[in-house]
């Protein structure tokens, strides 16, 4: 990495708070009040660098609740690196928790700890991280004011087992909804086998998009190297905390800035990344949107691009078959890492947040564990990436290839006289509550060859684009061996399902994109080589359609709730283009273009 001007205490941000002899006014009155719990003017005015401690962990966000304990290491950190730790709350996000869906809120938090960074006498930040939205929402926020900022995840749950079975988080609901719905088990024993994946702090174990978010804030540089796949409760989480601590002030010094780290080569490598480990859907939404905040050009084409010719390293559920202790002892995404630098497939000039290169940090360090990391020439799946479809269903939609099971692919995928296509008559839902009303009516006429539609689930429509699109079969074709049909949706999917949907439809139905138009029994047509998704219908229909829907005051969706919603609704973009708040990405490195905030009296 290129030299620098190291920074020296006179050009810290928080002096202008603290040690403004231009101000006496001012500077004792910020002084005054931060020294009524214990602080000292010495350690305030000695020039130490403040560090914020963006706190994501709480009782409502039980994912992320153990960064109350790593948060002690992360000061201790700070403090023997010789900086002062500040730790403030973040807007709570929890998956599993927030209704009507908790992307809702991952907007709100990037807009608010936004204020926080800019507005408080702040030097750096250490993001701690975890439940699937708060990456994305911490990592928006410092690449937008772009202060010193590193990021650390709370860390995977512990592996579930029920009797002998491990039970991945999440993946192990959508498997036990099917064996609910063949009747194989009652109410009870559900509860029993899904409260099995969730055996100690941390988040989820599967591959979902809580370990693929964080695996990407590794590979974009801006974690330790190895930090992302430690297991929570393991103790070397605790030390990454204290070593996280450790380096945000040496990056204080060093004036190492998001926007040193986020480049497009590191973007680049983030896709790659995700394919070799088999990552969740909603990654091209998060990483997008970081993308925009710094100012870096990036598209799903680009994912299909960068990402769909690499191969699928990693057997971690739901793509494979283990958890994330077998995971990280493989030796996590340091070893994936490897085998891509040794393939040519990443920028290895990439900086990263401890000061080296991303060839630096992993040249050399491969699996010992061929079972659960594969080598690059013997992977899982040859082609692992996302394809990113188009036609008159919508302008962009995501299709994980590395899910597509043997059930799947024979049904759908290798006619000999059609090979990598399908069509078939669809059937509507608007909304999830229509589908499990509706799923298991016979009159439907649902059969293997019925194509299952979901749509008022995106940003506008639900609002906040919820994980619907997941959809099953009704229970007589689940009883029949029918497991998965095709899916097509304007919504998300969980990162830890593991079935081929066709998901993030952008523009959604609610916007006027060509979801809204489909009736019952149309027919639609997929097709994987040219990656087209089109209604099979003539253009004269697919306008009249149109201009029906436009005179009835275009697609319906529920009524906004709250204020927040209203303003979402607004100002939202789609899915394709990251789901951020259109009139906030003007707004790049706040910190340096604004200059510090004005007094405040």
């Amino acid at each position: 990495m290129s030299e620098k001007r190291r920074v020296t205490p006179a050009d810290l941000r928080s002096k202008a708070w603290f040690d403004n002899p231009h101000n006496p006014g001012m500077t004792a009155l910020y002084l005054e009040r931060y020294l009524n719990f214990g602080l000292t003017p010495a350690e305030l005015r000695s020039g130490k660098p403040l560090i914020g401690i963006a706190q994501t962990g709480s009782d409502l966000s039980p994912c992320n609740r153990h960064h109350l304990e790593l948060a002690k290491r992360v000061r201790d950190g700070i403090t023997a690196a010789g900086g002062v730790a500040f730790e403030f709350p973040c807007h709570p996000i929890q998956e599993t928790g927030k209704r009507p869906t908790a992307s809702l809120d991952r907007n709100l938090a990037y807009l608010s700890l936004v204020e926080v960074l800019y507005g408080y006498p702040l030097d750096g930040v250490v993001l701690l991280t975890g439940c699937d939205k708060t990456m994305p929402a911490c990592l928006m926020a410092a690449a937008t004011v772009n202060i010193p900022a590193i990021s650390l995840n709370v860390g995977p749950m512990l592996n579930g087992y029920f009797q002998k079975e491990l039970t991945g988080s999440g993946t192990i609901v959508w498997k036990t909804r099917e064996r609910h719905a063949a009747g194989d088990i009652d109410f009870q024993q559900f509860m029993d086998i899904v409260g099995s994946s969730a055996p100690s702090t941390g988040h989820c174990n599967t591959m979902g998009t809580a370990s693929t978010m964080n695996a990407l804030a590794e590979a974009l540089g801006l974690a330790l190297p190895g930090s992302s796949a430690i297991p929570a409760p393991y103790r070397e989480r605790g030390q990454a905390a204290y070593a996280t601590g450790l380096r945000i002030v040496d990056m204080v010094w060093e004036d190492l800035k998001p926007s040193d780290i986020l480049t497009r080569e590191a973007f680049e490598n983030a896709i790659v990344a995700n394919a070799a480990i088999g990552g969740s859907t909603n990654a091209p939404i998060h990483i997008n949107a970081i993308a925009k905040h710094i100012g870096v050009p990036l598209t799903c084409d680009d994912w299909e691009r960068v990402g769909f010719e690499i191969p699928l390293l990693v057997d971690m559920q739901p793509a494979g078959r283990w958890l994330g202790e077998e995971y990280f002892r493989a030796g996590g995404l340091p070893a994936v890492f490897a085998e891509l630098i040794e393939a040519g497939k990443v920028h290895t000039e990439a900086p990263t947040c401890n000061g080296l290169t991303v060839g630096e940090n992993y040249r050399g360090r491969h699996s010992w564990n061929r079972e659960v990391i594969r080598a690059y020439e013997t992977p899982l799946m040859e082609r692992a990436g996302f394809l990113n479809l188009k036609g008159s269903l919508f302008d962009s939609a995501i299709m994980k290839t590395c899910v597509i099971s043997e059930e799947f692919a024979a049904r759908y995928l290798r006619n000999p006289e059609d090979p990598m296509a399908f069509e078939g008559p669809v059937v509507v839902f608007d909304g999830p509550e229509d589908y499990h009303h509706r799923i298991d009516d016979p009159a439907l006429g649902i059969d293997e060859n019925t194509v299952l539609i979901m749509r008022g689930a995106g940003p506008v429509g639900y609002p906040g684009a919820a994980e619907v699109v997941n959809m099953q079969p009704p229970g007589e074709l689940i009883r029949r061996g029918v497991t998965s049909l095709p899916c097509i949706g304007d919504g998300r999917q969980s990162g830890t399902s593991g079935t081929p949907a066709i998901l993030n439809a952008s523009p959604e139905a609610a916007v006027g994109g060509g979801l809204a138009l489909l009736q019952s029994g149309d027919r639609v047509r997929i097709d994987l080589n040219t990656r087209r998704a089109d209604i099979l219908l003539p253009p004269e229909e697919l306008e009249r359609r149109r201009s029906d829907l436009a005179s009835r005051g275009g697609f319906p969706y529920p009524a906004t709730q709250t204020p927040w919603q209203e303003i979402y609704r607004d100002q939202v973009s789609q899915l394709n283009e990251g789901m951020v708040l259109k009139g906030a990405v003007k707004f790049q490195k706040v910190a340096q273009t604004s200059g510090v905030p004005r007094d405040n009296h």
